[in-house]
């Protein structure tokens, strides 16, 4: 069952924005959203938090400068996601451009796992490099570090994941969730953090009066790579990050980005003097996030970090065929999860637990969102590991910690869970092969005891009806002009239409004809290929449709159901 709920809006917050010149259906919008004061949509690089907000920052600068004056060699180990990937290259670029002498590795998931283990300190230390500098990893890389001191190796650590008990022994830490740092936004992505490090870094050398015989680099440079990395990895829009991601955008759409960049929205098919969020984080994205999946992410990683169009090009075909692969064994992998199902009581459980001895454990990740997203249950996938091991990634709903309800499970049945790890809405763990029949009792047992009835159906937040002269062209358009995203979601409206006219195109979508109050409007509903009834509510969004060099309104069904 859905529940459509409308979000509250500060009607004082709505005024004031609409007072201010916002126009009224947007002023409504953002309002709902947390926006006090026209102030806040000010998205000048001028209005990002200060870098010496960020606790440890000016002595990681002070770290790195001493470093490159030195001559030191840095190694850059990133993760094998869009957040690493883009962080590893800001990084790499950044850290170059004022002097650095910077190599860069990035685990390959399947031999090595997450984060900075012992395994790949040795493997770095086959380069011989006298720092290892994290990014997006290490806040609870406590064995890592312990052994890159042993060989003699200074860690330094930028992170946003939230620490442990335990943090590890590195000779600086920059990580906004860390404990006792006031840093204002705790949303930043790891690109962001790196960023961060990097603005501080490039004031310490001015400081040390570096540039007194060659330029100061631009680091808004990297400001592609920063919006890239902060979408795709899905961390809360607030203020300081639209900031971000906003500026990125803008060198995006005037051609000021990597050749990376470009070539992979060549190859996706996307118009780059359009970008928008949604660019970034379902054709972009997604394509980037290909190689760490598949295999390994050092060919998206030096994608990002290659000057020449040509060679960027290659590389972004490479990237964009790896994600048609991975597209090909998520449609399988989905199958096969359906199958399983339709001999199960979904809708009886609190909980799904899949496996399949061919699935990929590149592609468990997005196959158990996609079944989330479906049942509306916490899913975890297995694919099969090594030594007789399975491992699984999890995705939860509103209401349950997945990590939470897995530390439940291991006390409960100890020795169950040989590892996990995780935050609130996605998990990783690794089972024995034999035990998945267990597991999968005792999680739902777990589960059942931490989730009410109620909490298994889905929400749909939205923004309330659409009054007919606030449905045109300019609104639509002004709501385009707004970074919307994780935390600041994309309006979804709600009305009632009556259908004069639907037919199926593309063999899997629906178009429409919907009329409201005599006006009648363009729809199209993606992936449903059932035809509706005469009348329906439907939740939707309002954009722009181009066609032909003409520009008219469209709506995007999401959701219907009868009215009631």
């Amino acid at each position: 069952m859905v529940q459509i709920v409308q979000r509250s809006v500060d009607q004082a917050a709505s005024a004031a924005l609409a007072e201010a010149g916002i126009r009224p259906a947007l002023a409504r919008l953002l309002a709902a959203r947390g926006v006090r004061e026209v102030s806040q949509l000010d998205v000048s690089l001028a209005r990002l938090i200060p870098p010496e907000r960020l606790t440890n920052n000016t002595h990681m600068a002070s770290l790195l400068a001493d470093a490159i004056a030195t001559g030191k060699n840095i190694m850059v180990v990133g993760d094998y996601d869009a957040d690493g990937a883009t962080a590893t290259a800001v990084a790499v670029k950044g850290l170059r451009s004022m002097g650095g002498r910077v190599e860069f590795l990035v685990p390959n998931r399947f031999e090595y796992g997450y984060g900075l283990t012992p395994e790949i300190v040795m493997l770095a230390a086959r380069q011989q490099p006298d720092i290892i500098l994290t990014v997006d990893n290490g806040i609870a890389s406590v064995d890592g570090v312990n052994a890159a001191r042993e060989l003699g190796i200074q860690v330094l650590v930028t992170d946003h994941h939230l620490p442990g008990d335990v943090t590890p022994q590195a000779a600086c830490i920059v990580n906004p969730n860390q404990h006792g740092c006031d840093f204002p936004s705790k949303s930043l992505a790891g690109v962001g953090v790196m960023f961060y490090v990097l603005l501080a870094l490039r004031a310490e050398l001015r400081r040390r009066g570096a540039f007194a015989s060659q330029v100061e680099p631009n680091l808004t440079e990297l400001l592609d790579l920063v919006a890239l990395g902060t979408v795709a990895d899905l961390v809360r829009l607030d203020d300081n990050n639209r900031i971000l991601v906003e500026q990125g955008l803008r060198r995006i759409r005037a051609g000021k980005c990597s050749p990376g960049i470009r070539a992979l929205f060549a190859v996706a098919g996307r118009d780059i003097t359009k970008a928008g969020p949604q660019d970034l984080g379902f054709s972009i994205g997604p394509r980037l996030n290909a190689a760490g999946r598949l295999d390994d992410m050092t060919l998206g990683i030096a994608c990002l970090l290659e000057q020449d169009d040509v060679p960027a090009g290659a590389m972004a075909q490479q990237l964009h065929e790896l994600n048609q692969e991975r597209r090909n064994i998520e449609a399988d992998m989905q199958d096969g999860a359906l199958d399983i199902l339709d001999k199960v009581d979904a809708a009886g459980r609190y909980s799904l637990s899949l496996y399949q001895a061919d699935w990929h454990q590149g592609v468990i990740g997005i196959l158990a969102s996609r079944i989330k997203e479906r049942f509306h249950r916490p899913v975890i996938a297995f694919a099969p590991s090594v030594d007789g091991e399975i491992k699984g990634s999890g995705r939860s709903v509103p209401g349950l910690h997945l990590r939470d309800a897995l530390d439940v499970l291991s006390k409960r049945e100890p020795g169950l869970l040989l590892k996990f790890g995780g935050h609130a809405m996605a998990a990783g763990l690794s089972i024995r092969e034999q035990d998945f029949e267990k597991f999968s009792e005792v999680f739902e047992s777990v589960v059942s005891s931490l989730l009410a009835p109620e909490q298994l159906d889905a929400v749909i937040e939205v923004d309330g009806s659409l009054a007919i002269e606030e449905a045109t062209l300019e609104t639509a358009h002004a709501l385009e002009r707004q970074v919307w995203g994780a935390g600041f979601p994309p309006p979804l409206f709600w009305d009632e239409f009556r259908i004069v006219q639907q037919r199926i195109v593309g063999e899997r979508h629906l178009k429409l004809s919907l009329q409201k109050e005599g006006q009648v409007f363009d729809a199209i509903f993606f992936r449903q290929e059932a035809f509706l009834p005469d009348t329906v509510q439907v939740v939707y969004q309002l954009q722009v449709n181009e066609y032909r060099g003409n520009q008219s309104v469209q709506l995007c069904l999401q959701h219907w159901q009868a009215p009631v």
